[in-house]
């Protein structure tokens, strides 16, 4: 089964110690030209606010310029956080990607709206239909209007529409509804079997998906030792620690700064609580433990999340796992 699984990216557009968010997003489209060659499926922007760490605020528009730069590789999101927008928008600009990137446009949703309280409310569906309204409303947009209002452009093929989430109820929800589905792993590890075995005992065929797709995302960062990986990947966790104890505001740290940060008892064990469900070392330390997470889940589809402050390394990490696996 892994021989023929389908590889695909995440992207938060991380932004690091010395670069701006435009360095970021420019390289989320050099690394998507990469992946591309590498043979990769899709790739996938998330969507974060008032984050400075993280620049991927619009999927849309990061979406556009991936796609307007590569030529073959299927690009959405992953995901579109549908509560905070009005689902008119998001089928207008989605339809627009379509119509300009034939087949290639990939619609992936989140049911939470996420982020802060502060910019939650300045967000949000000005409707009020809640999820379930606004998903019958996007899927409406899609197939010919809703209540006299058309979505245009209206593509020749629609964004494949999907589900994101982090739990078997979430997992459930798509399954009714029809929709792909991808678990992020990345985000609360260790629940994926038991929610892409409940995504399939739910799943009801649609014309649009007539079998189930069930993808697993994770966090995996692989350099040629065990040693490097780790020091790549703690950069990022030390970002994170910073960000929710001493400076929501703060950018990424370098590895250099990483490396000669002393973290306390507390600090370590937060990096290895995210860590150790992921996948980071040398290809022969992670292939086996990927091989294992893909048969326990039985996943179509490997979604990747390697955020490292050396690009070089990020793409020979991407280069790398797929040899691992």
């Amino acid at each position: 089964m892994t021989e023929a699984i389908a590889i695909s990216v995440h992207d938060t557009a991380p932004v690091w110690r010395g670069d701006r968010a435009g360095d970021a997003l420019r390289r989320s489209v050099e690394l998507a030209r990469a992946v591309e060659t590498l043979g990769y499926t899709r790739y996938w922007v998330a969507e974060h606010h008032s984050t400075p760490a993280l620049a991927a605020s619009s999927p849309a528009v990061l979406a556009g310029q991936i796609l307007a730069a590569t030529s073959s590789i299927r690009v959405g999101s992953g995901a579109v956080l549908l509560p905070n927008h009005a689902t008119l928008a998001v089928a207008e600009q989605f339809g627009m990607l379509a119509g300009l990137h034939h087949g290639r446009v990939d619609l992936g949703l989140g049911r939470a709206g996420g982020g802060s309280p502060a910019a939650a409310a300045l967000l949000g569906d000005p409707t009020g239909r809640g999820f379930d309204g606004q998903l019958e409303d996007l899927r409406a947009y899609f197939s010919g209007g809703l209540r006299g209002v058309r979505a245009v452009p209206e593509p020749e093929v629609a964004p494949r529409l999907w589900l994101v989430g982090s739990s078997a109820d979430s997992a459930r929800y798509a399954g009714r509804h029809g929709l792909p589905y991808v678990y992020a792993h990345a985000i609360v590890g260790g629940g994926a079997p038991e929610a892409l075995h409940a995504y399939r005992a739910a799943f009801r065929p649609t014309a649009e998906q007539p079998e189930p797709h069930a993808g697993v995302a994770v966090i995996a960062v692989v350099s040629d030792t065990d040693e490097r990986a780790h020091r790549l990947a703690n950069a990022f966790v030390l970002g994170q620690i910073r960000m929710r104890t001493t400076d929501p505001n703060t950018v990424l740290p370098t590895e250099e700064e990483a490396a000669a940060h002393p973290f306390s008892p507390a600090e370590r064990a937060f990096l290895h609580e995210r860590i150790a469900p992921q996948f980071v070392g040398s290809p022969q330390a992670v292939g086996p433990r990927l091989r294992e997470l893909l048969q326990q889940t039985r996943a179509d589809e490997l979604f990747v999340l390697t955020q490292v402050p050396d690009h070089e390394a990020r793409v020979r990490s991407y280069e790398l796992l797929t040899k691992a696996i």
